[in-house]
């Protein structure tokens, strides 16, 4: 190996790779790319700058939909998650669509979150979403849509990686048609159902209940609960954050589930007055999961069946326990902006050429492709809490600030970032993971590890022996520098 590196041939190797796809690149036709006008069509920004002026209550409506095709046995749907040709057998639980409408009646429009039960969506599906809505007409004065993945991997396809063999599509089309057209009209129906009330906020610690399988060990293990209690004693409705991937099922799976999700919400739902219940997942990037992962992970499914509901409930109590919970002033300020990413993986470009990715994508020169994806920022109360809406896998230590240094980086880098926890003054924030898109796994440059041979193809290891999958499924080592400046940006033109 060391007289292949003397020769250069790895280098060689890379070289040969990075020519055939620029090429493949010249070849492609145009209308793949998305145009200047197209990347913001359907993407509402939200507010200019941010008001500090509360309105007099909440409205908040709340609206959910079933997923599941009535023939998800007929070998037309894949699991997506872990293996590619794995058929869906049956239902667990159904894959959900769940929305949320928000308004504090400063009038200047209302804010929609979404959760799908699935594990990832494109930008370019969720647009599809998004104009469904809109051209509706049925919210007025509405100035943001943001839709996120649970990112349960026992769920239909909804990103086209799980197909029956490696490069096939893994959606169904049109189940796909399904998803958007009931998502859109669970996202009308919570508008219609909105109810005026006091919104809450309490948190909670996950308590050994999570891991992290990479270095640095570094997680959120904050529960974040946002609860809307209406004014006529009615359901009342929560938002849960918690980092963790929701892949407790195993990798045996073969059956539709939104995993310990749907029964964290379950047990919250049976113990309150029939609450409604909303999950979005947190920075679960490199590679935050269930402590207990790895005694589950290969085993039988009906002992991963188990341990997924006994998961969900132990997370629901710890949130049905929440005694520090505090009143949100009637305050909503969001902002997004669209963000263009290069895209180094050439794996994925591949995928997206094909045709079994459809992530926006844009080309500067005659090679240099980025994936146009998005990033949101958005305040709850005056300065209570400040929420980072990020468009995939976000690595933990992105936002804590707690990195590798030069001695123990795969790269013998520092890393010079500016972390998403010091970019605000609220007194409470978290991150929205898989939201508006997924573009995979968001990593520290100075950690950022490729194979020599086969970058993105192959998995490396690093000088301290420590694997480097989540590079596999990551857009390149400037993603996460990008995003955050980004973000930064954002947060700065908001609060001039």
């Amino acid at each position: 190996m060391e007289i292949l590196r003397f020769l250069g041939l790895p280098a060689l190797v890379r070289r040969i790779i990075s020519a055939l796809l620029t090429l493949i690149t010249i070849a492609v036709p145009s209308s793949m790319f998305t145009t200047e006008e197209a990347e913001e069509k359907y993407m509402l920004k939200g507010d200019g700058i941010f008001s500090e002026t509360a309105g007099e209550n909440w409205t908040v409506g709340f609206s959910s939909t079933v997923l599941t095709p009535e023939d998800v046995s007929s070998d037309k749907y894949y699991i997506a998650g872990y293996n590619t040709n794995n058929p869906a057998t049956g239902v667990l639980d159904d894959m959900l669509a769940k929305a949320v409408y928000i308004d504090d009646n400063t009038g200047r429009g209302g804010v929609v979150i979404c959760a799908i039960d699935c594990v990832g969506m494109s930008r370019a599906d969720i647009n599809d979403i998004r104009q469904a809505v809109i051209d509706s007409g049925k919210i007025p004065e509405l100035k943001s849509i943001n839709i996120c993945s649970t990112h349960t991997h026992s769920a239909i396809d909804t990103q086209g990686l799980w197909g029956k063999a490696f490069y096939s599509d893994g959606k169904n089309d049109d189940f796909m048609t399904a998803l958007k057209e009931k998502t859109a009209a669970a996202i009308i129906d919570a508008y219609n159902t909105r109810k005026n009330g006091n919104l809450y906020f309490g948190t909670t610690e996950a308590e050994g209940l999570q891991t992290d399988t990479r270095t640095p060990v570094d997680f959120d293990t904050t529960i974040t609960s946002i609860r809307f209690s209406p004014f006529d004693k009615s359901a009342d409705t929560y938002i849960i954050n918690y980092a963790c991937h929701a892949e407790m099922l195993g990798s045996k799976t073969n059956v539709v589930s939104a995993d310990f999700p749907a029964y964290m919400s379950k047990e919250i739902s049976e113990k309150t007055n029939g609450a409604n219940v909303v999950f979005l997942n947190g920075a679960i990037g490199n590679l935050i999961t269930g402590a207990e992962i790895d005694s589950f992970l290969r085993g039988e499914l009906s002992e991963c069946i188990e341990h997924t509901k006994e998961y969900g409930k132990d997370v629901a109590d710890l949130i049905l326990d929440i005694n520090n919970e505090t009143e949100l002033d009637p305050l909503i300020n969001i902002k997004t902006e669209t963000v263009s990413v290069l895209c180094e993986n050439t794996a994925l470009l591949l995928a997206r050429y094909i045709g079994v990715l459809n992530n926006d994508i844009s080309i500067e020169g005659k090679s240099d492709v980025s994936i146009i994806t998005e990033v949101s920022y958005m305040e709850l109360g005056n300065k209570q809490i400040g929420v980072y809406m990020i468009p995939g896998e976000l690595s933990p230590e992105l936002e804590s600030g707690n990195f590798l240094t030069a001695d123990n980086s795969a790269n013998k880098t520092d890393a010079e970032y500016k972390p998403l926890a010091s970019m605000n003054s609220c007194e409470h924030n978290f991150v929205i993971g898989l939201c508006n898109d997924e573009i995979g796994y968001i990593i520290p440059e100075n950690d950022f590890l490729l194979h020599e041979w086969f970058p993105y193809f192959n998995i490396p290891y690093d000088s301290f022996n420590r694997k480097h999958y989540e590079e596999t499924n990551s857009v390149g080592p400037k993603t996460a520098g990008t995003l955050l400046e980004a973000m930064e940006k954002l947060i700065n033109s908001a609060n001039l």
